[in-house]
């Protein structure tokens, strides 16, 4: 080996450890600077959406029946849980009767017939009503229970 490859060797040797502490130092800020976003974003998500405290239980009077696809029916009752900042006093059930027969008029008994069929419907028909029953930014209704479900 000649001297100048010696030295061309040498000198090569110093600028790849450098590129390659750079490599290390940008990909570690890169992985914490993921992971404290991460964090945050997870820690303010937890602050912003707290589940609200259930109150109580409101259940509408009477069974509606409704009419379904291809001369079938459903015979529908449930019941509204209400959230602690509705108070003592019972929310109107009206619009949530409606609601439902909005819902579900027109649904085919097999959509009905199946557990995955009357989760996805109720599903859409809570999210509807605890919308409906949102005043100034405050839930009054979190939820609802079938108390009587018939198809015929």
């Amino acid at each position: 080996m000649s001297k100048d490859e010696t030295t061309t060797t040498a000198a090569d040797a110093p600028k790849k450890s450098k590129k390659m502490l750079m490599i290390i130092v940008i990909a570690a800020v890169v992985l914490l600077g993921g992971g404290g976003a991460g964090a945050f974003f997870m820690l303010k998500g937890d602050k912003a959406e707290a589940a609200p405290v259930k109150g109580s239980v409101v259940a509408l009077e009477e069974a509606m029946t409704i009419n379904l696809a291809d001369g079938h029916y459903l015979k529908l009752n449930f019941s509204l849980q209400q959230t602690a900042d509705a108070g003592a006093e019972s929310v109107d059930t009206s619009e949530a009767r409606e609601l439902a027969i909005d819902e579900y008029t027109g649904k085919t008994l097999a959509a009905l017939s199946t557990e995955k069929g009357r989760e996805e419907i109720k599903t859409d028909l809570t999210a509807k009503i605890v919308k409906a029953y949102t005043e100034d930014g405050k839930k009054m209704v979190m939820g609802m229970y079938y108390t009587s479900f018939v198809t015929q």
